[in-house]
């Protein structure tokens, strides 16, 4: 049983700490339990039944009314919005409480009605991506624990690999050649398997060598393939050397291609660029990038 503090319930709720206070004095909403020292700490059943109560009362349920019904009749309540409302604040709530759960078949359910309305694409950017947001405030916060993070993104990069394998690879001769990694100690693998799908979907040829790739193993991989592109996420500092040699490194082993990088290294760091190398302002950098080179062989065709 996982043990949280107000400040922790806080911070998954979004309903500030006096709030919770009142409810409890004036509703006996929640009830915390009390350690032998008589410090309060909430469990899981007070987090979920509180994360259902905030939900609801930012649809128009009343806290007075909320209150006389049971445990099950809201969590009933919240289904019932999840499956009708399809906005992406309902459903990013809906996919922190299926984390906190650990609840996949919840997962499932908002992934897989969001995905029907709006394309995988999108639901990775309008759904996925600011829930990854918030869980990252989480996790730094430690409101969650290695265990729901672990969790929730496995079942995120499981759908993208399913979306990916049910992309076509390109045919001979048909776009682009990308090299797709992650140096070692880089853990953006979600976002790398995404701009994977993002390549398939637009007919560009990929290798996807994943996360933990040395420059030994990028050369290996580079010089029979010879790409157009080789692209990586600097997000995190680098353990082994200074940032400005590796890139010229990798550079150079990029050869007559291009090397695309974005992270937060990028533009924390005073670096100069190779002439084969390219910034990218992140996800949405990355999307006008293909964008451009998709209407560029579509000319080319013409």
């Amino acid at each position: 049983m996982a043990i949280y503090s107000i400040r922790d319930l806080e911070k998954l709720t979004g309903i500030k700490a006096h709030t919770i206070r009142i409810w409890e004095q004036r509703y006996k909403l929640v009830i915390p339990a009390r350690t032998d020292t008589n410090i309060r700490y909430y469990t899981d059943e007070n987090l979920r039944l509180l994360f259902n109560v905030a939900l609801l009362n930012r649809y128009g349920y009343k806290i007075s009314k909320l209150a006389k019904m049971t445990p099950d009749e809201i969590a009933a309540k919240v289904a019932e919005i999840s499956e009708t409302n399809s906005s992406p604040n309902a459903q990013v709530d809906a996919l922190t409480l299926a984390m906190i759960d650990l609840d996949e078949s919840a997962f499932d359910r908002v992934f897989s009605a969001y995905s029907w309305e709006h394309g995988f694409e999108k639901t990775i950017l309008e759904l996925v991506y600011p829930f990854l947001d918030k869980l990252n405030v989480l996790w730094l916060t430690k409101s969650v624990s290695p265990a729901h993070e672990k969790f929730i993104t496995n079942l995120i990069r499981r759908k993208l690999l399913v979306a990916i394998d049910k992309e076509p690879t390109a045919v001979p001769g048909e776009g682009a050649k990308f090299l797709l990694y992650l140096p070692e100690g880089e853990s953006q693998e979600l976002t790398l398997l995404f701009l994977h799908y993002l390549l398939r979907m637009r007919h560009q040829k990929v290798v996807y060598l994943g996360v933990g790739v040395s420059l030994n193993d990028l050369r290996d991989a580079s010089q029979p393939f010879q790409p157009d592109y080789v692209v990586s996420i600097l997000q995190n500092a680098l353990a082994r050397q200074p940032i400005q040699q590796y890139i010229e490194q990798a550079a150079k082993i990029t050869g007559k291609g291009v090397l695309l990088l974005s992270g937060a290294q990028m533009f924390i760091n005073d670096i100069k660029l190779p002439k084969n190398a390219r910034r990218l302002d992140g996800l949405p950098g990355t999307q006008r990038f293909l964008d451009e080179l998709v209407d560029q062989q579509k000319r080319t065709e013409i």
